[in-house]
């Protein structure tokens, strides 16, 4: 069986890798990285050509293409895709609605009851600071449209708030994803994330998750697109129950409004003293989500893709174990940051962990950093603990100038207004 891989970071890697361990597969990824091209063969072709990555699954007569970044999925690859006759995995444009606007989901979410903080959708910079003031406290200010993570500022202050609008909606420091924003309450608790597979209403969920998305540990600094994950997450059993609830309303909501969801859906939710509210829904696997999932898949994940997309179920199961993923980040992430940097120490990564690559590129032979993101360094063991200390011994070997990362991942979780 031949699979594409779409995309060049972190969980494209993961996705690749998991890929790859069924000998029946062979693994091809677009554009992908210096990691991935150790378990598959890399194309040079944009995540965002859209129709040269049609092309290309002709071409090389691919069974199943797998999107792993949300632009393409947003930008209609599934439904050019499925016009050519070309099976992948993923939701089409319209479905994917519910991670491009963040005002669509809003509202999808107030119209079929599902629970989310209060908020109101602003067009322009006024309304914005109209609703920021009659707020009167912390407000969570969120770009419309997709900015890769990044588009989401928790103010605690107003001052705080009326920058991030100046930021988002006037000096458009995302792009045209800020020309409208949502302000929204900003919530209490502690964040789980969400995952299923997904087609029409049918849904299989996947093993809880915890994203870490503030720079700093403690939960301190801006926000960024995942320091750090862990799996699975404990909820205590009722949050649990209503967390997946919540996907299998969304996915019935998207399917009743005629925009049926196939693929991978992410609800990024907050446990708070008032039951579960959704953050943020996404289309696709989490990212750096996807790193402490895969790991612990038992089964062929290709073959569970095709039998959702066959009309049947899933044959998927997990291992008793536990992963930690700690990422590596150059120096200024999320800000403007540096790279060129040599990176060593990988072969002295301890067994036991993964190392899969976000930002690299290969220099006259020599690994160097290329992102804000550069390395996700992932432990698996019997417990939290285990997997943890494993994922920290892996980051320990290796070394870059500039290299940040948390201390935190996978402890005590930390509990305040965070957002995915």
């Amino acid at each position: 069986m031949k699979v594409l891989v779409v995309g060049s970071g972190g969980r494209e890697h993961a996705l690749a890798w998991a890929l790859s361990r069924t000998p029946a597969v062979q693994v091809y990824a677009a554009p992908g990285n210096p990691g991935i091209a150790r378990v598959a063969t890399c194309l040079p072709i944009a995540a965002t050509d859209l129709p040269a990555l049609a092309a290309a699954a002709e071409d090389l007569e691919i069974d199943l293409t797998v999107v792993g970044p949300e632009q393409p999925l947003s930008d209609g690859i599934a439904d050019l895709f499925a016009s050519r006759g070309l099976r992948l995995f993923g939701p089409s444009a319209a479905a994917a609605r519910v991670e491009a606007s963040k005002a669509f989901a809003k509202d999808l979410m107030r119209r079929w009851g599902i629970p989310t903080a209060a908020y109101q959708v602003c067009d322009d910079p006024d309304s914005a600071l109209r609703a920021v003031r009659r707020a009167g406290g912390p407000v969570v200010i969120k770009a419309d449209g997709l900015a890769a993570g990044k588009g989401v500022v928790v103010a605690r202050t107003r001052s705080e708030a009326e920058r991030a609008v100046e930021d988002l909606m006037v000096r458009q420091v995302h792009g045209a994803a800020g020309r409208r924003v949502v302000v929204e309450e900003c919530l209490e608790g502690e964040e789980a994330s969400v995952l299923a597979l997904v087609s029409g209403a049918a849904v299989w969920p996947l093993l809880l998750a915890r994203d870490y998305k503030r720079a700093g540990s403690g939960d301190t600094g801006p926000n960024t697109g995942g320091m750090g994950a862990l799996a699975p997450a404990l909820l205590p059993s009722d949050a649990a129950a209503s967390a997946l609830a919540i996907l299998h309303r969304a996915a019935e909501a998207l399917a009743a409004e005629g925009s049926p969801f196939v693929g991978v859906l992410y609800a990024g939710v907050m446990v708070t003293r008032d039951g579960i509210r959704v953050l943020e829904f996404n289309c696709r696997f989490g990212d750096p989500e996807a790193q402490v999932i895969l790991p612990l898949v038992e089964g062929d994940l290709a073959e569970a893709m095709i039998a959702i997309l066959e009309g049947g179920a899933p044959d998927l199961r997990w291992t008793p174990h536990a992963a930690v993923c700690v990422v590596a980040a150059s120096r200024g992430y999320p800000g403007p940051h540096p790279t060129g940097y040599p990176i060593t120490g990988l072969d002295a990564v301890p067994p036991g962990t993964l190392v899969f690559h976000a930002g690299t590129a290969l220099r006259e032979g020599r690994l160097v950093t290329a992102g804000g993101r550069v390395l996700h360094v992932v432990g698996v063991g019997a417990t939290v603990e285990e997997a943890r200390a494993r994922a920290y011994a892996g980051i320990s070997a290796i070394g870059f100038e500039g290299m940040q990362y948390r201390t935190d991942i996978g402890a005590a979780a930390p509990r305040g207004a965070t957002v995915s």
